[in-house]
């Protein structure tokens, strides 16, 4: 995820510990939990607003090209390409 292992997040559990208390770290911890939910809503949000906003600001040639590339691809070559005659 972050680069963290389990020795490295066995010494942060411990550490947390001894800083909140036994008491304290499920409350804690699940404090966290929420803001961590909350910070990829927001997240998703502003990536599905950007791309709304990419998707609102193609013009209608854009499209049209997309769509012309689009069937191009799907056709097969027919034709040869020109040879000159030597």
């Amino acid at each position: 995820m972050f680069g963290i292992g389990l020795p490295e997040l066995i010494v942060i559990l411990i550490v947390a510990l001894l800083v909140v208390g036994p008491s304290k770290l499920p409350e804690l911890a699940k404090s966290i939990g929420k803001a961590f939910g909350e910070f990829r809503r927001m997240a998703d949000e502003v990536k599905e607003t950007i791309e709304e906003e990419v998707i609102k600001e193609k013009t209608p040639e854009d499209n049209e090209q997309e769509k012309t590339q689009d069937i191009s691809k799907d056709e097969p070559e027919t034709h040869k390409p020109h040879t000159p005659d030597a």
